[in-house]
C-alpha cells in the first residue's frame, strides 16, 4: 500500500534563523518543508510546485509578502496561506485579509501555537477539497476512484488515475516534469526518465483520443497541462 505523502509546506521567510528552526520543527512533525527567502523566487517555486500552505512573512526582499499573496489568489492559485510578521496592528491584520490570507500570526509566537494554526488550515483544505473534478465533460470522482467521458465510463489504472488527478486539479495550470514525478511516483526519478512522457501517451490514448479531444497538452521544455475546458 502507498504510504500517505507528507503536506508540504513552503516557508518564505527572509531571517534565516527562524526560517530554519520552521523548517527543522515542521519537518519533526511530520511535515515535508522547503524554504526561501525572496519573494520573487517564492512566486517561481510557487508557480512550479504543489504545496499544502504557504507560510508568508510579509518584509521580504524582491516582492513583498502582500503583493505575492495578491499575485497568488489573482492567478487562481487558492493554496491556504499563514501570514507572520512583526506588524500586530489591526490595519495589517486586515490588509492581509482583504489581500487573499487565511490567517495571521504575530512574532514572536509560539511554535505550538504555529504548528495548530498550521494543522487547522491543512485539515480545513482536506475536507474542502471537491471530491469530483471537471474539465469540459471529463468528470473524475475521487470517492469512487472512477473517471468518465461524455457520460462513458473510461478505466484508469491506479497511477494514470493519480497522474490525471493531479492534471486536473491544476486544469489550465502547467505541471512541471518534476512536479509530477514527485507526487506520482513514490520513488525517485531523473526528471529525464521517459516514464512520465509514457503514461501521459497512456491517458492521451484513453480521455482524448477515443473522444476526438486534445485535454493532455505538452508545454515544450517545461512540462504538460490539462485544458481547463476539457480539450
Amino acid at each position: 500500500m502507498t504510504a500517505r505523502r507528507s503536506a508540504r509546506v513552503l516557508v518564505v521567510e527572509d531571517e534565516t534563523a527562524l526560517a530554519e528552526a520552521l523548517a527543522e520543527g515542521l519537518h519533526q512533525d511530520g511535515f515535508a518543508v522547503e524554504t526561501v527567502e525572496d519573494g520573487l523566487l517564492a512566486w517561481d517555486r510557487l508557480l512550479h510546485g504543489t504545496y499544502d500552505l504557504i507560510l508568508l512573512d510579509l518584509m521580504l526582499p524582491g516582492l513583498g509578502g502582500l503583493p505575492l499573496c495578491a499575485r497568488l489568489r489573482d492567478t487562481g492559485v487558492a493554496t491556504p496561506v499563514l501570514v507572520l510578521t512583526a506588524r500586530s496592528a489591526e490595519r495589517d491584520q486586515l490588509r492581509a485579509f482583504d489581500t487573499g490570507a487565511d490567517d495571521f500570526l504575530a512574532k514572536p509566537f509560539s511554535y505550538q501555537v504555529l504548528l495548530a494554526r498550521v494543522r487547522a488550515l491543512i485539515r480545513r483544505t482536506t475536507k474542502a477539497d471537491a471530491r469530483m473534478l471537471t474539465a469540459g465533460d471529463l468528470v473524475l470522482d475521487r470517492g469512487a476512484r472512477s473517471c468518465r467521458r461524455d457520460g462513458t465510463e473510461i478505466e484508469l489504472t491506479p497511477r494514470e488515475f493519480a497522474l490525471l488527478e493531479l492534471l486536473m486539479a491544476r486544469a489550465g495550470q502547467v505541471v512541471t516534469r518534476r512536479s509530477a514525478l514527485d507526487e506520482v511516483w513514490d520513488f525517485a526519478l531523473e526528471e529525464e526518465s521517459k516514464v512520465l512522457d509514457v503514461y501521459i501517451g497512456y491517458l492521451r490514448r484513453k480521455v482524448d483520443l477515443p473522444f476526438s479531444r486534445h485535454a493532455v497538452q505538452t508545454v515544450r521544455g517545461v512540462g504538460y497541462r490539462l485544458d481547463a475546458g476539457g480539450g
